[in-house]
């Protein structure tokens, strides 16, 4: 298991596009490495169907995209074409992804115990793990295999990680690029001036503390 804030294993391992080792795939890049359960399943072929849409949303921001099953190099291969077709997309696709001989479903916790193959195998889940460019793990979501994820979501992380590594600020519930965020409570009254220029709004609760300090996006 990867914690927060770990560096994220570098590991080798056989893809779509040829092997590779991903500390060197991912170079300067953020990343992001997300399981599915099986090739040519329904709730699966919707999910990189949609990763693979976003590709350029995520590219804007640097982000490289890798997934993994247990599935065989042959079977990713061939389910590419499938995907390509649900989605209306041709040419190269957009992202590797790892045939896992389930080492690395095991190393990373990615196993779904409820989902089992013809052999009675347990599946990998709907693992999200996001590693910046310095190769530590800054989020990990598990959904199980029944429940496909909002890809549109993971983009909204992407936009509060990269945002908030760089500026003393926190996105608030249902915060989008652009919109307001949280001065941190570690910034001190006399730095805020200096570090928000756009100002910054306190807003009053009964305890009369001055904790929610609302700025701009910086």
């Amino acid at each position: 298991m990867v914690n927060l804030g770990d560096t994220f294993p570098n590991f080798e391992a056989e893809t779509s596009v040829g092997k590779i080792k991903f500390h060197e795939w991912l170079g300067e890049s953020w990343g992001i490495l997300f399981s599915h359960p099986a090739d040519y399943t329904p709730v699966c072929t919707t999910e990189l169907s949609r990763a693979a849409s976003l590709a350029g949303e995520f590219a804007k921001r640097n982000v490289k995209m890798i997934a993994l099953s247990v599935d065989d190099v042959d079977s990713h291969v061939g389910w590419i074409k499938d995907i390509q077709s649900y989605s209306g997309q041709s040419g190269e696709f957009p992202f590797p992804i790892i045939a896992d001989n389930r080492d690395l479903a095991v190393k990373f916790g990615m196993l779904d115990p409820d989902e089992r193959d013809k052999a009675g195998m347990p599946l990998t889940a709907r693992c999200v793990f996001i590693i910046g460019p310095d190769k530590k793990l800054k989020l990990s979501i598990l959904y199980p295999a029944t429940t496909g994820r909002n890809f549109d979501e993971i983009l909204r992380v992407v936009d509060s990680l990269q945002l908030t590594a760089t500026k003393k600020v926190a996105t608030p519930v249902d915060w989008k690029e652009g919109g307001d965020c949280m001065v941190i409570p570690s910034v001190k009254q006399e730095e805020v001036a200096q570090l928000f220029p756009k100002g910054v709004t306190v807003k009053p609760v009964p305890s009369g503390k001055s904790y929610l300090r609302i700025t701009p996006q910086p």
